[in-house]
């Protein structure tokens, strides 16, 4: 019991802080929530600490062998702390002075703990509690907006989420009857011996639920509604944090399940389908929130696509890996960079704006360049290694998709960052240099950085 909770240190830390913003909240004056927000950053500190400390170890099992304490998860635990102060920094300047300040930040360290359960998780059990964790925050974090479309957009998400945390159960009961275990480590040998329909029920409804917390197709109607109708925060969070700890997950369920061709395959549809609607569908949006609602919706297409040739190409494991951290902070730059300019929502609003903001503009550049997939951001790297990782994979028809949605995704992107670099219609007054504009534009600027520094270290970071 002693090494498990030593093993599970990271989460505990979060948990642990959850609780005590939760407590200092309520005994703090709404104009003074900036001390909550302190100590969830001291939390946000502590835990990557002790991530660190857990990466440095030697990978184990903690209560018997339900979650895995590897790298992988260390990995995941070093970019969802990065992610969160971030999105801490980010709360802060947005949500000051809310009557539910303090709780924002709570539903952030437990939805951020909830992730890393379901990405560590090696039972069904365990997994489905993970589930729970990070989807009831999520609602949560979307639905306390005072935007008002908020409620549309919260139950919309819950709808979708209680649906799918259904089907994630009927499918770990269901791969439970036939293996007689929720141990991944066993999952193999059950579903090969049972009947093939029953056994392709259990994976398939397991796998719709985590693909809801991912964001993909066909669970992935909540999620431009979500961003469009909640905080930026919240809209940062879920289009990013989630992700994260799904595609691990969908990754370590394909490992353990029997290695058949049909596996991998099944993922490999799914990213086709993901990355291609979300592409057509960002094509045709004005508003710049939906526009990255889709294209989230797309990157999570071009992850499955390289999670399906994990179980065959070796090298395909530290591509998911590079995939996951150089989105993340590319994503977060983006949300940052509207956070910076709260009142244009539409692309054609965006016009001019480099003229009187160039280094906003310059770090959206680098965003959306970035979420293409140009050099020598980080995702160019893992999209190079995702393309020759499915070609290895006996996948060529699926590196021709994601090369080919690669650059369909060019032509909204490029339509933004165009009508940034347009000249305006009209002189516009300089605002005020607040410092509510500084704090986004500083992070937006980092977050672009970092994603050029990852491009540039890939190397190391793959090895």
């Amino acid at each position: 019991m002693t090494a498990s909770v030593v093993a599970l240190l990271p989460e505990l830390v979060l948990l642990l802080g959850a609780i005590g913003c939760l407590l200092l909240g309520s005994w703090t004056p709404r104009l003074r929530q900036r001390r909550v927000r302190a100590l969830a950053a001291v939390t946000v500190l502590g835990f990557l600490a002790a991530a660190v400390r857990g990466l440095l170890g030697e990978e184990a099992t903690a209560f018997s062998g339900t979650f895995a304490v590897d790298e992988t998860t260390g990995l995941l635990r070093l970019v969802v702390g990065v992610a969160l102060l971030v999105l801490l920094a980010l709360a802060g300047d947005e949500v000051a002075g809310h009557p539910r300040e303090s709780e924002v930040y709570v539903l952030l360290l437990l939805g951020a703990d909830g992730v890393l359960v379901v990405g560590g998780a090696t039972d069904l059990a365990v997994l489905v509690v993970g589930f729970l964790l990070a989807s009831i925050p999520l609602y949560g974090l979307i639905g306390l907006s005072a935007a008002g479309t908020a409620p549309e957009a919260a139950l919309k998400t819950y709808l979708v989420g209680a649906l799918s945390g259904i089907l994630l159960m009927l499918g770990a009961g269901v791969l439970f009857g036939l293996a007689g275990t929720t141990a991944y480590a066993d999952l193999g040998a059950g579903v090969r011996d049972a009947p093939a329909a029953a056994g392709a029920a259990g994976v398939v409804l397991v796998l719709f639920g985590l693909l809801f917390k991912a964001g993909a197709v066909p669970a992935h109607f909540w999620v431009p509604d979500a961003v469009q109708g909640s905080w930026v925060t919240s809209a940062a969070f879920l289009t990013t944090v989630p992700k994260l700890g799904a595609v691990v997950a969908v990754m370590r369920l394909l490992e353990a399940l029997p290695h058949q061709d049909v596996w991998p395959l099944l993922v490999a549809a799914l990213a086709a389908l993901g990355m291609t609607a979300g592409n057509l569908a960002a094509l045709t949006q004005g508003d710049v929130r939906r526009l990255l609602g889709w294209s989230t919706i797309s990157q999570v297409g071009y992850l499955l696509a390289v999670v399906a040739a994990v179980p065959s190409v070796e090298r395909a494991r530290p591509a998911v890996l590079l995939f996951l951290a150089g989105y993340a902070v590319t994503n977060l730059a983006c949300f940052a960079v509207l956070r910076a300019e709260p009142e244009r929502v539409r692309v054609e609003q965006w016009r001019g704006v480099a003229r009187r903001r160039p280094g906003l503009v310059v770090a959206l550049g680098v965003a959306l360049l970035g979420l293409v997939g140009t050099p020598p951001t980080a995702v160019f790297v893992a999209k190079v290694a995702t393309i020759a990782a499915t070609w290895e994979a006996g996948l060529a028809w699926l590196a021709v998709l994601v090369a080919a949605n690669t650059a369909l995704s060019l032509a909204y992107y490029l339509r933004w960052l165009a009508t940034c670099l347009a000249p305006a219609d009209h002189d516009e007054a300089e605002d005020e240099d607040s410092s509510t504009r500084r704090l986004p534009a500083r992070l937006a600027v980092a977050c672009a950085a970092g994603a050029v520094a990852l491009g540039l270290l890939a190397g190391p970071v793959l090895s």
